[in-house]
């Protein structure tokens, strides 16, 4: 088991005033060493149980500048994160894993939405053009213009209340590769840009000179329009927001190869073997439950190549089993780190028939 208890000769000063009193951020008492060992420690557990017997590279540090989003609880005048082992909110003045942008100004903007609307939960993602924020409350009744005043005084470039649009100054955008992406309200991007950019170059090097390739639950398309700049792309997600948000991308991004973006859930409907064919490779990024019916469609594909990403170890190492069985050869597994000190890992890893 990976373990989080380290001898005092590898501790350190935790750099959070709240550490111990925060549910976030478990691990800023270790020292690198056994940080490292640790989330590697994770992946390789992961591994031993589903009786995947592989290699775990190198921990990659991808934390950047910091997390560029965070949802804060607001109850009452209280702002923040859950105490650890506890539903009871912990005020905090600042963040530290947040990015500059962040850190301080997300507490004191979720603590004016609520004196405005009550208790909520202010989702913040810091993009290219400004923050988009989201907001979602239990109350019933309240108008988005309730909230218009704040957002114009804070510049924001969106906010939306319970999914309907407050103010939009300005699309939110992301870069992806040569792409510029108008992220959708509550759209989803990785928490920090280093690990973005980290996990999308792990999947190209990965993918090497394949001129075809599916990318499957590919979101707003953090690899598809990456890889678009070489290869020809197919690409699916289950969520029709990132889907149309990719493929404006495409529209208006000059030198990709050809993209097709379509809307399909591949938890109830994967692609099937026939389907794969002409591929040279196949990219999956499920969420954590991981992509049990579309690893076993894989399997009995004749792909030569998959790329499976993942931010849940024991989904990855199922999926794992099953591609092995299969008869791909897991070639290559890299951990990638962009929570930090907190007990999750991201993973890249490179199967080959």
């Amino acid at each position: 088991m990976a373990d989080s208890n380290p001898g005092p000769e590898d501790r350190t000063e935790p750099i959070c005033a709240y550490f111990g009193t925060c549910g976030g951020c478990s691990l800023q008492h270790l020292g690198l060493l056994s940080y490292a060992a640790y989330k590697r420690g994770l992946v390789a557990d992961a591994l031993a149980r589903a009786h995947v017997a592989a290699e775990v590279a190198p921990l990659r540090i991808a934390h950047g500048e910091g997390r560029r989003r965070a949802t804060l609880h607001v109850r009452g005048k209280a702002a923040g994160y859950m105490k650890a082992r506890s539903h009871e909110l912990l005020d905090i003045e600042a963040c530290p894993i947040l990015v500059p942008t962040l850190q301080s100004s997300a507490p004191a903007l979720a603590r004016q939405i609520g004196a405005t609307i009550g208790d909520c939960d202010v989702a913040f993602t810091a993009t290219d053009t400004g923050l988009d924020i989201s907001v979602r409350t239990d109350k019933r009744g309240l108008k988005p213009e309730r909230l218009t005043p704040l957002a114009q005084r804070q510049g924001a470039a969106r906010m939306s209340l319970n999914g309907e649009l407050v103010l939009e100054s300005r699309s939110p955008t992301l870069n992806m590769g040569t792409a510029q992406v108008g992220l959708p309200a509550g759209g989803f991007v990785q928490a920090t840009k280093s690990a973005e950019e980290t996990l999308a170059a792990l999947v190209l090097d990965g993918l090497g000179s394949a001129k075809s390739v599916a990318d499957l639950f590919c979101g707003v398309g953090p690899f598809a329009l990456r890889i678009a700049e070489r290869a020809r792309v197919f690409a699916a997600d289950a969520d029709k927001p990132s889907i149309a948000a990719l493929a404006a991308a495409v529209r208006h991004t000059k030198g990709l190869k050809p993209v097709e973006a379509v809307t399909r859930d591949l938890f109830r409907n994967p692609l099937a073997p026939t389907e794969m064919v002409g591929f040279d490779a196949v990219v999956f990024d499920p969420p954590r439950a991981g992509a049990e019916a579309q690893t076993r469609e894989l399997a009995r594909s004749k792909v030569r190549t998959v790329v499976a990403v993942s931010c849940e170890p024991r989904t990855f190492a199922r999926d794992t089993a099953i591609l092995i069985a299969g008869g791909y050869r897991l070639e290559t597994l890299t951990p990638v780190d962009q929570f930090a000190w907190s007990p999750h890992v991201e993973l890249v890893g490179i199967f080959r028939r």
